[in-house]
């Protein structure tokens, strides 16, 4: 119950166990047109370019980034937590200017400070955010700073490895140009893997580079290649066939429960967790309106804060069970307590607040 990966279904790990096929294997471009229609489906969108990147969502950032920002090109990037900093990184690397928009840890991003950003740089290509800071346990309100975007003309790039699955997400709806997830979140597939989807006005600028894209493996150019299209598939590397596998089932296990009612379960469990920690005097660090579901950021007690390091060592040596640490200027201050895909479950709520609650007593 840490902040990924999550708990893997016996049905996913029993999918990656099947005989591995060649990647070009007709019977593998068919499970690859599966995957694709039912990471539409979990993303609410259209776009044709939706697959997943052969590497986790750390690639799945820089699949995003390296393709659409091109040198000199500037970039507002909303930085409220650790992987808002990460994508700045990555806008730097790739040449781009980014030009950034901070909030405080545990805050959402700050419409208006965008809005002033952006009439302050009118010349801005793109606006990169997390909508899900896994770091904090902070939503953003996406559809919002999107339409913001759209209105200054840019691209919007989004961080969501830990919202798919987990809380509402409409690509469509909202006007989300370039997004990325991870496999190993709601999605409770093994981590390795990192869903992306691009819309038109993304591929345009893709399509339209004046340089080539910095990563030679993570140049869509070259990848669609091989994702793209009916029939054969230009070879372009050797997929990560049992992973496929697994995320395929993941996605089929998402689409039999259905969105709606997944987004209802992490919600309702969310709930029943922050009701059992008010008993045991903890409290959350973000406020209600933005706190994340699949992942409860809370302020460890101040006289337990010298041995909370002991107490997640006997969660997991006695009792089996992970939660995570705080990062960056969070460390030592706050745990982090996943409720995601197949472990946002009432008996893993149960055991969290049972093992935390003697943990705590010792």
């Amino acid at each position: 119950m840490g902040p990924g990966p999550s708990d893997v279904s016996p049905r996913v790990l029993t999918a990656q166990a099947r005989q591995t096929i060649g990647h070009l294997d007709p019977q593998f471009v068919d499970l690859m047109d599966e995957i694709k229609a039912l990471l539409r489906y979990a993303f609410r969108t259209e776009n044709d370019v939706t697959f997943p990147v052969s590497a986790p969502g750390s690639a799945g950032m820089e699949t995003c980034v390296v393709n659409i920002v091109e040198p000199g090109d500037k970039v507002i990037v909303c930085i409220n937590g650790v992987f808002g900093g990460r994508m700045k990184e990555n806008i730097e690397r790739a040449g781009g200017v980014p030009i950034a928009v901070e909030d405080d840890w545990g805050k959402p991003v700050s419409v208006s400070k965008l809005e002033d950003v952006l009439r302050e740089n009118p010349d801005a290509v793109a606006v990169g955010f997390v909508h899900s800071e896994t770091s904090t346990g902070v939503r953003s309100d996406a559809e919002t700073l999107c339409s913001l975007a759209r209105e200054h003309a840019c691209l919007t790039i989004v961080d969501a490895v830990t919202t798919l699955g987990g809380i509402p997400l409409e690509v469509d709806a909202w006007g989300i140009d370039a997004i990325y997830s991870g496999s190993q979140k709601c999605l409770s597939a093994p981590p390795g893997l990192s869903p992306v989807s691009f819309s038109e006005k993304a591929l345009d600028k893709i399509r339209n580079r004046k340089t080539k894209v910095q990563s030679w493996f993570l140049d869509l150019n070259l990848v669609l290649g091989y994702w793209d299209g009916d029939g054969g598939r230009a070879y372009h590397h050797t997929a990560p066939v049992n992973a496929m596998y697994g995320l395929h089932e993941s996605l089929v296990i998402l689409h039999e429960e259905g969105l709606e009612a997944s987004w209802e379960r992490h919600q309702r469990l969310h709930q029943q967790l922050h009701q059992g920690l008010g008993k045991l005097g903890i409290e959350y660090l973000v406020e209600p309106p933005y706190r994340l579901p699949q992942l409860n950021s809370v302020l460890i007690p101040d006289h337990l804060q010298s041995s909370e390091a002991d107490i997640r060592k006997k969660l997991l040596n006695d009792h089996q069970l992970e939660i995570g640490a705080g990062l960056g200027a969070l460390a030592g201050k706050v745990w982090r307590i996943g409720l995601m895909g197949h472990g946002a479950s009432e008996a893993n709520v149960s055991k969290c607040l049972e093992a935390l609650e003697t943990v705590m007593a010792q």
